[in-house]
């Protein structure tokens, strides 16, 4: 016995080597199966990359693309024909195109999936988006293109019905609509609501928090730049304003006409009222979401916004019980909300109080809180597409 133990121990003796091949073998089989499992995850990415093309036949187009998604354009200039971008995000390639030039069937279509960016502000603007509606219905029908998704600058009064029927649940091609102001149909499953962000079609650049803008002291409590119209809650604002000479601690100018063309002076005035104000008044319109409210963010003054429902069909459904600027108020915005401007004295006596120190931190926080909404817009588009579009796993 001891001379086989000898003999077998110059074969180095292993009791566990039948574990050890087994083990091998097994490890190798994993080894494969991940293999197999990576490879599988490669191909099922490359066949759910998504390829969506957005043609932006709006000036919200631009909010989304260079200020929701920081994507940038070429060429530059903003009077060019034609412009275009892209950019890979998620699961997707987007490419971006806007111009005079983007006409129906006058341009390549490059991808499957399709978002259309659609003006529906009044009658002549249907009229052209419906257009551009039955362009991708018909590249739908020949199988040019799968999948049609919307964004929407809806009416004022959310008078959207024109759209209704172009969507699927209505028996329509369109997958999904994501529409300006509080529209009583959102539901959060194919129609969802969007930010009317700033107002692009001014040019309205994209602000970078400088040092000085969020710490140097500003000259002025509040500004408002606007249109005074007649009988309206404005006009009680400029009451209010007068009242103890207020306006003087603000920057006010106002106007009794609208006026959509800006000059130079006076879109460089407007600027600057931003930039020296620590709170940015913000009457209701037609509507109470105005591109006044992001673009006081955009340079950390505080909006101070008229909380009441404006007239016609916005947001009157269970779904709106925190309406108006439901959107907003979902995502914390960190705004002063007020009923009535009679509050408004009271709103300055304190801000007369507040230290720098104060002041800044709130500048910080309503950037901070602005860059995280514009990035969960973002996210929440993507993943809505990618929901919506990619085929999915289920069986």
């Amino acid at each position: 016995g001891f001379l086989d133990h000898v003999a077998l121990g110059n074969e180095e003796w292993n009791p566990w080597e039948g574990d050890e091949k087994n083990e091998l073998v097994a490890s190798q089989q994993r080894y494969e199966a991940n293999l197999k499992m990576i490879k599988n995850a490669r191909s099922h990415l490359e066949q759910t990359s998504l390829r969506v093309q957005i043609w932006g036949k709006a000036a919200i187009g631009l909010y989304l693309w260079q200020h929701i998604f920081g994507g940038h354009l070429q060429p530059a200039d903003v009077t060019a024909q034609w412009r275009e971008g892209s950019q890979k995000a998620g699961k997707t390639y987007f490419s971006f195109v806007t111009g005079p030039s983007v006409v129906p069937g006058y341009f390549s279509v490059e991808a499957e999936n399709v978002v259309l960016v659609l003006n529906g502000r009044e009658k002549a603007k249907i009229a052209y988006a419906t257009q551009w509606l039955h362009y991708a219905q018909t590249l739908i029908q020949t199988h040019k293109i799968q999948h049609v998704a919307v964004v929407l600058l809806g009416n004022e009064q959310c008078n959207n019905e024109w759209i209704q029927p172009y969507l699927k649940r209505h028996g329509g091609f369109v997958n999904l609509l994501f529409v300006t102001y509080d529209y009583a149909l959102v539901n959060e499953e194919d129609i969802f609501q969007w930010p009317l962000g700033v107002a692009t079609y001014r040019n309205f650049p994209i602000v970078e928090p400088s040092w000085s803008m969020l710490h140097d002291p500003r000259s002025y409590l509040c500004n408002f730049l606007g249109t005074v119209y007649k009988n309206s809650s404005r006009e009680t604002l400029m009451e209010i304003l007068k009242q103890d000479g207020l306006d003087k601690l603000c920057w006010i100018a106002a106007r009794e006409q609208w006026q959509p063309q800006e000059t130079n002076e006076s879109f460089k005035n407007y600027q600057d009222a931003l930039l020296q104000s620590d709170l940015t008044l913000c009457p209701v319109g037609i509507n109470t979401e105005c591109y006044r409210i992001y673009e006081a963010c955009s340079y950390g003054s505080l909006p101070v916004i008229e909380d009441v429902m404006t007239l016609g069909d916005c947001g009157n459904s269970s779904m709106y019980h925190s309406a108006p600027l439901q959107l907003l108020k979902t995502m914390g915005a960190p705004f002063i909300f007020i009923k009535n401007w009679k509050e408004l004295p009271a709103v300055l006596e304190k801000e007369k109080k507040m230290s720098l120190q104060e002041k800044i931190q709130r500048r910080k926080k309503l950037i901070e809180w602005y860059r995280n909404f514009k990035a969960w817009m973002r996210q929440k588009f993507i993943n809505t597409l990618e929901n919506s579009f990619l085929p999915s796993d289920k069986g």
